[in-house]
């Protein structure tokens, strides 16, 4: 027996199982396999829809020419028509209309989960599948590749693996991974731009299967260029330490403040800044959810480490100002000097005597600490 197709609004805040034919007039000429439900999802979903389109004459284009970028890195559209999910693979409640509607009433109660025997074995095998796509997909980035083909990898390998792909249309986020590259602090949206010979790019992978989520990420330098750069080397190595030296700190009773100053003091050793606007998370059935883990001294965190709780830290450096700028795809974050950013994080579990990094590197994992240049 043939497994029945079925067919999904593709506005981002419906989604819905549909048997409409109605098509975009555009999408149509371009031969684009995507339907409204209705009308009235077809118009309030326009604006967001029509980055798909091509420009007549331009194979890329920037979508904000009158936005005034802190850097070199502009937005390359048409974004990529959303990638399809096969209806077997269970997804999050905010897979259809964007809206994450479990977290939004679990924000309301303050608590923190702490996870069972079982619910722990679960969610070691999602991390274990989310290290296997970042692993896959690091080992594609070279100067030339563009970060829509790495989004187009991430998914494809999430998919392989029964799993969804955990930022796709979260409050309606468009791609299957963040990719930020140089001075992108987070939420890079992947598009037609290469990667070029001394860029860094940080990719931002989570999985969603059997109920959990899992996330990761890590920066990578991109061509011989970037390694042999003494202050893009220190940023990136400086970051990644950052994170080491605080996960070293996990056990149960420290405050989860103490991280932020942790993080903060090496940062400060080595001349870079701590963002301050993003911070780590709870993580477990939720995408998002308590505790919240600032990554700057003096913060005001709550709540303490305990034996079965779950959460990231992933603190992001700069190499200049701790200050952020947000692009008009309201996404895309950037340093307000123009200065590079580079990011790494790890999905943690708190044990009896310490912690366990659930998303941890083997000996194959692409990228890696590099020496820094004297």
């Amino acid at each position: 027996m043939v497994e029945a197709t079925l067919t999904f609004c593709c506005g981002p805040d419906c989604g819905k199982e549909t048997t409409s034919t109605l098509k975009c007039p555009t999408c149509l000429k371009e031969g684009l396999n995507m339907v409204f439900c209705d009308q009235s999802c077809f118009r309030r979903n326009w604006a967001q829809h029509k980055n798909i389109h091509k420009k007549p004459d331009a194979d890329s284009y920037d979508p904000f020419p009158k936005f005034s970028y802190a850097g070199n890195v502009k937005p390359a559209y048409p974004l990529t028509p959303r990638r399809e999910v096969p209806a077997h693979i269970p997804r999050p409640d905010y897979a259809q209309n964007g809206k994450p509607v479990t977290e939004i009433k679990n924000d309301r109660t303050g608590k923190i989960k702490v996870l069972d025997e079982k619910e722990i074995k679960a969610l070691r095998v999602v991390c274990a599948l989310a290290r296997e796509v970042i692993d896959i997909a690091a080992a594609a980035v070279k100067p030339g590749v563009t970060t829509d083909e790495i989004d187009e990898i991430v998914h494809n390998e999430t998919i392989k693996r029964n799993a969804y792909p955990s930022p796709l249309n979260y409050w309606n986020y468009p791609k299957s991974v963040c990719t930020s590259v140089n001075e992108v602090i987070c939420h890079g949206i992947p598009d037609k731009r290469p990667l070029q010979d001394g860029d860094i790019v940080n990719l931002d992978v989570t999985l969603y299967k059997n109920g959990f989520h899992a996330d990761l990420n890590e920066t990578y330098y991109v061509g011989e260029k970037a390694t042999a750069n003494k202050d893009l080397v220190n940023l990136v190595e400086t970051t990644r330490e950052s994170l080491e030296l605080a996960i070293s700190s996990v056990k149960p009773g420290l405050a989860i403040r103490q991280l932020g100053e942790i993080i903060e003091a090496h940062a400060k050793k080595n001349n870079v800044s701590v963002v301050r606007s993003y911070c780590g998370h709870g993580i477990n059935t939720l995408f998002h959810c308590q505790p919240d883990i600032p990554h700057y001294a003096k913060n005001k965190a709550v709540g303490v480490c305990k034996p079965g709780i779950v959460f990231t830290i992933e603190p992001m450096l700069n190499m200049g100002t701790y200050r952020d700028n947000l692009w008009p795809d309201n996404w895309t974050s950037t340093t307000a000097d123009g200065l590079p950013s580079a990011q790494f994080e790890h999905t943690l579990l708190v044990t009896e005597d310490g912690v366990e990094v659930l998303t941890s590197r083997n000996k194959k994992s692409p990228g890696g600490p590099v020496k820094r240049i004297a």
